[in-house]
């Protein structure tokens, strides 16, 4: 057969198509060959006019396609196939998104598939944000898609049964229907030496806790725990030069670092963390160490740091916003290189939200501890 390209040219006949590419970032190669190899003279507009059908040897311009691609994650798709490429961020949906997905769409298709009619199955609007929250927290759809089915199944059964339709699904009875949560509602830590920082999983955004304690006084130390990736490692390390020599500008205890043996710890152990991002919360941890103060209001952050004390951009910043939004966090500070991301968030997520924007990590200091 001739190749996927030119059938699909044959198929919608015409020459200037959308071909879309899904999951490009799951391509592997094999003895049979690498794909991606192949896809370097598909993609580049300067060679795929002359693109070649190995199959039928015959040459076929494919400059006027339109390709799509798709992909949940950039580092796994290599590096020249991705210089070919325009890259374009969709953030995740937020829960009023997603309400509105499943109450329109998801919803009446659920019933449908399961063979029932729109009266016999009703799945109030508080239940739905609760599947929402607590058993699909991700930044698409599909697990909720397979929540509302798993409803849509058990009410089959109970109508089999001899139950009277409607069945109707609430907040009070949802736990039938699906079980315990597997998502509990995030409640951000307190104490000397915590702080809250803000995180992007491929599920969205997360709440970040760091905690450090000083361990004893005899030697000075530093350790990390938590399943730390080598780039977090390092910007643990900048965070914790950084702030003990600059101890006596930010009013820490005299020689505190001199003699301290320091642990920081970012929980959850079991799960990998890895970026950037943190540097400015782990510096801020060891800071309320240091001062024996704690932030005494809810308080989020995110931001690069560097041995110099400048606040770097970091991404996500959209999912990082929903996540202090979704655990009650109405105050936030965000690099001053990010302010064009927030900017361009929907006024719905910034309603409320009181953000700063740090170019200096003393920018930072100074807003938490209000010096």
């Amino acid at each position: 057969m001739p190749g996927k390209f030119l059938q699909a040219m044959k198929e919608v006949g015409v020459a200037n198509p959308v071909i879309m590419l899904d999951e490009i970032d799951k391509i592997g190669a094999s003895y049979q060959g690498n794909p991606a190899s192949a896809l370097l003279e598909v993609l580049d507009p300067a060679q795929n006019v002359e693109f070649l059908d190995h199959y039928l040897d015959v040459r076929f311009d494919l400059s006027k396609v339109l390709f799509v691609c798709t992909a949940n994650q950039l580092d796994t798709i290599p590096a020249p196939l991705l210089d070919r490429m325009e890259v374009i961020r969709l953030g995740g949906y937020i829960t009023s998104e997603k309400l509105a997905i499943a109450q329109k769409h998801l919803l009446p298709r659920v019933i449908r598939k399961a063979g029932l009619k729109r009266t016999q199955l009703r799945i109030d609007k508080a239940a739905l944000t609760q599947v929402i929250d607590g058993y699909a927290r991700e930044a698409g759809v599909r697990n909720l898609e397979k929540q509302l089915n798993g409803i849509a199944r058990k009410a089959v059964v109970a109508i089999l049964q001899g139950r009277k339709p409607p069945i109707t699904v609430g907040t009070h009875n949802l736990e039938d229907y699906l079980g315990k949560p597997l998502f509990r509602p995030e409640k951000p830590l307190s104490g000397i030496g915590v702080v809250t920082g803000l995180a992007w999983t491929p599920l969205g955004g997360a709440t970040l806790d760091v905690e450090a304690a000083r361990i004893y006084q005899k030697t000075r130390g530093f350790k990390l725990t938590g399943q730390l990736g080598d780039v977090m490692k390092e910007s643990a390390e900048i965070a914790y030069s950084y702030i003990s020599s600059h101890n006596d500008e930010f009013r820490g205890a005299k020689d505190f670092f001199e003699t301290a043996y320091i642990h920081l710890h970012v929980p959850a152990g079991a799960t990998p963390k890895d970026g950037p991002s943190a540097g400015i919360t782990m510096a801020t941890s060891l800071l309320s160490l240091a001062r024996g103060e704690k932030i005494r209001r809810a308080l989020a952050m995110t931001g690069e740091i560097t041995l110099m004390g400048q606040v770097l951009p970091v991404g996500g910043i959209r999912e990082k916003v929903i996540a202090a939004r979704r655990v009650g966090i109405r105050e936030l500070i965000l690099p001053g290189a990010n302010r064009r991301d927030y900017d361009e968030l929907p006024a719905h997520i910034r309603k409320g939200l009181k953000v700063h924007f740090a170019e200096h990590y003393r920018d930072v200091a100074g807003i938490v501890f209000r010096d």
